[in-house]
């Protein structure tokens, strides 16, 4: 039985209230305890407030607010920026046309407002590699999910097991491709406009 939800809850849901307070107190290293203690306020009551059960009267909010040193503004500015992209696995549908062909299934939508992409990339065996930029400054977060990725760059060659990850800044050209004859997953998240190229073997 799904519950009520008053005007006053929907409307502040945004602000995300509870996340807040609790975001504070984490960084703070208070407990519930503490903070009863600096506030004059029960526990139950904070708790209450932390997981969004019930909704702070402004005293109350500013008792709290006093203790954090933040303004009351903290709790209701409206966010300058925020995406959300989700990609069900249902959902997902790579590019690739066969066994030769590297596979890229991209994780978030393709918007103006995301400054990222993130991607599941499958290289088969003894596929052409790819490359991921061309002497412009990139960057990229490479996370091997299954098998080897072989990764050159600058006359360098390294090889990444299943689990290994590569954080890079580089002006240099990077190709990657499967290290072996074992087909190759990685998730990589890549600035936009660095999405990976087919380049021959």
């Amino acid at each position: 039985m799904s519950k009520t939800v008053s005007y006053a809850q929907w409307s502040l849901e945004p602000y995300c209230i509870g996340l807040k307070l609790r975001s504070l107190r984490t960084g703070k290293r208070l407990t519930l305890s503490r903070l009863a203690v600096e506030t004059g306020l029960s526990t139950a009551l904070l708790s209450k407030l932390e997981t969004d059960r019930m909704i702070p009267t402004l005293p109350t909010l500013a008792t709290i607010a006093r203790v954090y040193g933040v303004s009351m503004s903290y709790f209701f500015s409206e966010p300058a920026r925020h995406t959300l992209s989700i990609t069900r696995k249902a959902h997902l549908q790579g590019n690739g046309r066969g066994m030769d062909s590297m596979k890229v299934t991209p994780l978030n939508a393709e918007g103006k407002g995301f400054r990222l992409i993130a991607q599941v990339v499958e290289f088969p065996p003894g596929a052409a590699s790819a490359a991921i930029n061309a002497f412009q400054e990139t960057g990229a977060v490479v996370y091997v999910l299954e098998g080897r990725l072989r990764l050159d760059a600058g006359g360098m060659h390294n090889v990444l097991e299943t689990g290994d990850c590569a954080c890079m800044e580089s002006e240099m050209p990077m190709a990657w491709s499967a290290a072996d004859k074992h087909r190759c997953c990685v998730l990589a998240v890549l600035p936009r406009g660095d999405v990976p190229a087919k380049a021959s073997a």
